[in-house]
């Protein structure tokens, strides 16, 4: 699910954000937009208040720690000596790597260990969430990846939003937000896919990708360009859902990541409005003003109580074991859709 450079270009960098250290930089494609023209008496507080970053390091934290626990997984998988002691046919993929070779491509055509060393190491599976009550499956899942090719594809998506959002809100909003989530996502697929184990940070990024969208729905009026930037935003994400449909990639994941990032986005990611006084009409050395606009708290408080029903609601099916392909028949064909080329049968 990576997002172009372009999609988080259009974002303009500010330092004096409303809330203090979270991560919605949506740098949108087209013209970045700007804001609004200010009079000449505010132009250069404008630019100092509009410019400056916080530096980014909970993203770079991020993805060592993901690119370190994936080494861990191959080390602990140790594709040859499993494949001598159970007497396997085939052979380990770049076998010159020992121990940390790779599954044979049939077995796991993204370069990467087996399901088995995943589920022992925090893969998320229904019937260990919900009947031995390993509830932290729900987040150490998004930790851990199949492959090579699912960690670099993922790590190149947290690169392209993360480090911009963080840049532009901060880390404890990015860190709040991609852990949550990660374990939204976590909740909706455990509900939905009960005959396969599900890994990768896939859910946590369509949170960022969410919480890009609704900050710039909560702070429209300071944004030009506005239809552009939507536009591309929402292409984006219906790209990144439409390859979720294909067999074996977990798209109630995405879902439940987008559905959480986006209320997060309007809780965390709004700005305060500045209120721009005409200089012919403000008193020399008065302080320029801001504050919150109405619409803003009345989306921070529909969106808080939104998020808490979410997470209450869908943890009491989970957890009472409640399958939800039973409330939502048609919801199968938002993870696989069958053609000619592929059943769905088995997924």
């Amino acid at each position: 699910m990576a997002v172009g450079d372009d999609d988080l270009e259009n974002r303009m960098s500010a330092k004096d954000r409303g809330i203090g250290s979270r991560g919605g930089d949506r740098n949108r494609i087209g013209p970045p937009p700007m804001p609004v023209a200010l009079s000449s008496s505010s132009a250069e507080f404008a630019d100092n208040a509009l410019s400056s970053q916080w530096t980014s390091w909970l993203v770079p934290v991020f993805i060592a720690a993901n690119v370190a626990l994936f080494v861990v997984a191959m080390f602990v998988n140790n594709c040859p000596k499993h494949f001598e002691s159970h007497r396997l046919r085939g052979h380990c993929v770049a076998d010159f790597l020992g121990r940390l070779s790779f599954e044979p491509l049939r077995s796991n055509p993204l370069f990467g260990p087996s399901s088995h060393t995943l589920e022992k190491l925090g893969a998320l599976e229904w019937s260990k969430v919900v009947e031995k009550k390993e509830a932290w499956r729900l987040l150490t899942c998004i930790w851990l990846h199949a492959g090579v090719i699912h960690l670099a594809a993922n790590m190149l998506s947290l690169v392209f939003i993360g480090i911009r959002l963080e840049q532009q809100f901060g880390f404890v909003r990015i860190g709040v937000i991609y852990v949550l989530s990660g374990i939204g996502g976590s909740i909706l697929s455990s509900l939905f896919i009960r005959n396969s184990i599900s890994v990768g940070a896939s859910g946590a990024l369509f949170g960022l990708l969410g919480s890009m969208l609704s900050e710039l729905f909560t702070n429209w009026t300071i944004y030009s360009n506005k239809i552009a930037a939507l536009l591309t935003l929402v292409f984006v994400i219906l790209i990144n859902l439409v390859i979720g449909i294909l067999p074996h990639v977990d798209n109630f994941a995405h879902v439940g990541g987008f559905i959480t990032g986006f209320l997060l986005g309007f809780i965390l990611l709004a700005r305060p409005q500045f209120k721009w006084l005409a200089r012919e009409h403000m008193p020399q050395g008065t302080p320029l003003r801001y504050k919150y606009k109405p619409y803003q708290y009345l989306l921070w408080l529909l969106s808080l109580a939104l998020l808490i029903a979410w997470f209450v609601v869908t943890l009491m099916m989970l957890f009472r074991g409640e399958n939800g392909n039973d409330h939502c028949r048609w919801c199968r064909y938002l993870r696989c859709v069958p053609t000619s080329r592929w059943s769905c049968d088995d997924i």
